[in-house]
């Protein structure tokens, strides 16, 4: 009923909101609609340091090479007990209080306007991560211009309302969903959400660190400026959490959870080259699994039971899977940075074994079928080369793959080989040559297309 309420109250800024559609009339008349996640990025926080920030003195630790070797990667500083990561702002230090700031934003929708009436969208903000109420100002979606440059088509302009209201104070940990607005947006298509922050004390932010995608911060309130001239660009996304769309009734989504090798670590910028893309772009192209859209929960960096660059899996399962709209599907690559800390530990952390690991990927399963989601269990891509592989390590990924393998009808709904996808056959605990990025660890555009394309597209059937 509340969400009945959100979109009747669209319905009386349908001036602000640039018109409502027919979906949104027939769903202020009593129509539930049926939302699905489009596009998404998993929440991490980011300290902001300054003189007066109490993150300013901790001395920064090791990463790990997962998100070392990602060239937006950011170093780890030691977590407050509120926070389950904390990054050096990988942009430069913002201060302890902080400016006013617009950021604008492009997401890459995976399901979109296929139905030229009755098409809406709505915009997810997150202060999931920070550990103080957040305002923002306030907030626009349009389409880009083409040419990464900042730049929107103002016809498209739309502005955001939070329950009618221009302006919203997200409590800390918490998310934010915005009225749905009329944006014909296609499948595949380019959206820029732009978030103006006005001044305020802050000192932990909600970010997805490496987006591998072009944005733009700039002073002021520009959210509504068609050009942002002398913009700041940027290579996170900050304070946006998903784009949900209107969908039919059998419409669903992908769910892949992952880390740097999901998040798309050494594929090329601006280029949505990411397996997940690649998945989506087949998904789409298939007659059987064309409702389908791919939502990217990967963390470089992340880990099946310790946190380090972003909560570990099992802790940002419900905030990640269970909390995507519309989820069916689940995917689930994890696990080998648990594996290379056996190589760089952390000071006093723990190792972790094979077995503990499968303990942790069958919870994630059980966690998954307990809400209706069809589980893939995805085998671990080589990593012997890389700079934190070790003798056991390899063993254990061996161990874990074979598990996997083996499991496929019992706690797995089915297998993807992307081990098998990606290897040398002449030495299959290596990267095929044509696929290594170059550090042993993370594929290439190549080998991210050779995983994406790996993918049976019969499971999902």
């Amino acid at each position: 009923m509340r969400m009945l309420a959100r979109i009747a109250a669209v319905a009386m800024v349908g001036g602000l909101l640039g018109g409502v559609s027919q979906a949104q009339s027939a769903n202020a008349a009593g129509a539930d609609p049926h939302w699905v996640g489009s596009w998404a990025a998993s929440p991490m926080a980011m300290r902001i340091v300054g003189p007066h920030s109490p993150a300013a003195q901790p001395a920064a630790t090791a990463a790990s090479p997962a998100a070392a070797n990602a060239p937006q990667a950011a170093p780890v500083v030691p977590a407050a007990p509120s926070s389950p990561a904390a990054l050096v702002n990988p942009e430069a230090a913002v201060g302890p209080t902080f400016a006013a700031t617009t950021y604008r934003e492009i997401v890459h929708l995976s399901l979109g306007d296929v139905t030229p009436s009755g098409f809406a969208l709505r915009v997810i903000l997150t202060n999931e991560m920070g550990t103080a109420p957040l305002t923002i100002g306030s907030a626009h979606v349009a389409l880009p211009v083409a040419g990464n440059n900042g730049a929107i088509q103002p016809a498209t302009d739309h502005a955001l309302t939070f329950n009618g209201s221009s302006s919203v104070i997200i409590p800390a940990g918490a998310l934010e969903l915005s009225d749905p607005v009329s944006l014909p947006a296609l499948p595949f298509s380019d959206v820029a959400v732009s978030i103006y922050v006005p001044e305020q004390p802050l000192s932990v932010m909600t970010f997805h660190g490496s987006a591998y995608q072009t944005n733009f911060k700039i002073a002021g309130d520009q959210t509504s400026a068609a050009t942002l001239a002398d913009a700041t660009k940027i290579y996170s996304w900050f304070l946006l959490k998903g784009v949900e769309v209107t969908a039919k009734p059998q419409d669903a989504a992908v769910v892949a959870l992952g880390d740097s090798i999901t998040d798309g670590t050494a594929s090329t910028r601006d280029s949505n080259g990411r397996w997940p893309d690649v998945l989506a772009a087949r998904l789409a192209a298939n007659k059987g699994t064309g409702g389908l859209s791919v939502l990217d929960e990967g963390i470089g960096g992340n880990r099946v039971l310790h946190d380090g660059t972003g909560p570990n899996a099992l802790a940002r399962f419900d905030r990640d899977v269970l909390g995507q709209a519309g989820v069916k599907y689940l995917i689930v690559l994890e696990s080998i940075n648990d594996i290379g800390r056996r190589g760089r530990p952390n000071p006093g952390e723990e190792l972790v074994s094979a077995e503990q690991l499968i303990a942790g990927l069958s919870q994630i399963a059980e966690r998954a079928h307990a809400h209706g989601i069809k589980v893939f269990g995805a085998t671990l891509t080589p990593y012997v080369g890389a700079g934190y592989a070790t003798v056991q390590g390899e063993q254990d990924r061996q161990t874990i793959n074979a598990w996997i393998r083996a499991n496929k009808g019992r706690v797995f709904d089915g297998v993807i080989d992307f081990d098998k996808a990606v290897r040398d056959p002449a030495h299959p605990e290596t990267f095929l040559p044509a696929y290594d990025h170059g550090d042993h660890l993370h594929p290439n555009d190549a080998g991210l297309k050779a995983m994406g394309e790996a993918v049976d597209l019969n499971l999902f059937r």
